[in-house]
């Protein structure tokens, strides 16, 4: 595990919001407290009480997926105390809300869900913050805030915006700048997310043309295969904006097979694959906006201060907060050896 992931929870988030706490589910009242005093005891790495940390995720069946749960049990092992019972991954929702009811039935003190599907899986986390197991929701957020006592995930509108504003401030001094954007699947909210960012930083831009548009799925057949009718379509343009690098290798095989090189291309989500190819820096893939799989490392972290009624080291609060949101830092040829030991397969 990578350092700056280790630190994550502490470093890694540039958005902290606190709202009104479940404090029915998990009380972390100081016992003898001086008046305006914090006497809380902090998260840290010394060991704790034990704890037993529920894990549910989908189906890793995408390399970012994969890494989520890389990230989940690595971080896990590296506490003594804490015993990680982790479910097989389902997109299934039915079969991942019996998964999480096996975990309540089991009483583990702490739940960590990554849901396939959020509205569908809310009201089994409901069900686990009735019977005071509280919950860490990872990434695809509830219906409601009551089914979690605290959300950690990515930023997928920063994603675009981020993402944006790197092309715009390439083409800058360009006039008539064109750019295509391959999105990933329509009907997901993080893909309208990513797409209205996206939109938004070009706005700062007057100069930049959003000329066309194509959805993809997350994988390599249908990233080449869009790619392919995108690159048909349009003769010339200057700009790829690319949201996921999953799919993104295979846009890149349809650029190398058209011969196409005019234009910049930029990822999303910092694979590995990605991530070699800006350091080579011999082709258009320039850059690559993160959407860091390490949240569940910190996810991890968050469930293990709820087990033992910790806040958080950094922090005065005598509670851990009701929602962490990661950066979505753009990555290039600059910066690139600080973030490659993140970038997953």
């Amino acid at each position: 595990m990578p350092e700056t992931s280790r630190r994550g929870l502490l470093f890694g988030a540039t958005a902290l919001s606190a709202g009104a706490l479940l404090t029915a589910c998990t009380s972390n009242e100081p016992k003898n407290a001086e008046p305006g005093g914090n006497s809380q005891p902090a998260a840290d790495d010394k060991p704790g009480k034990a704890v037993t940390i529920g894990f549910a995720g989908p189906q890793a069946d995408h390399g970012w997926l994969n890494a989520i749960n890389v990230n989940a049990k690595s971080r896990a092992e590296e506490y003594s105390e804490v015993t990680l019972e982790i479910t097989e991954g389902s997109n299934d929702t039915a079969a991942q809300i019996g998964q999480v009811k096996t975990l309540i039935n089991k009483k583990v003190d702490v739940l960590v869900i990554l849901p396939a599907d959020g509205k569908a899986l809310t009201q089994v986390g409901l069900e686990a913050m009735r019977a005071g197991i509280p919950v860490v929701n990872l990434d695809r957020i509830f219906a409601s805030p009551q089914a979690y006592r605290c959300w950690v995930g990515g930023d997928n509108y920063g994603m675009g915006l981020n993402a944006g504003h790197y092309i715009g401030e390439q083409l800058k001094g360009k006039a008539n700048a064109k750019v295509v954007e391959l999105a990933g699947i329509d009907n997901l909210e993080l893909t309208k997310q990513r797409s209205q960012g996206f939109a938004d930083a070009l706005k700062n831009y007057p100069n930049i043309k959003l000329v066309a548009r194509q959805a993809a799925e997350f994988t390599v057949e249908s990233g080449q295969a869009k790619m392919a009718q995108l690159l048909q379509a349009q003769k010339q343009f200057d700009a790829l904006w690319n949201h996921d690098d999953d799919q993104g290798v295979g846009a890149l095989r349809a650029i190398q097979q058209a011969g196409r090189d005019e234009f910049i291309m930029v990822g999303g989500a910092g694979a590995k694959s990605a991530m070699d190819a800006i350091k080579a820096d011999n082709g258009v893939l320039k850059a690559t906006v993160l959407y860091p799989p390490t949240m569940a490392a910190s996810a991890i972290d968050l469930a293990r201060a709820l087990g033992q009624d910790k806040g958080i080291n950094g922090l005065s609060e005598m509670e851990i907060p009701t929602s962490l949101t990661l950066y979505s830092a753009v990555v290039t040829k600059d910066n690139i050896d600080q973030y490659l030991p993140t970038g997953f397969n």
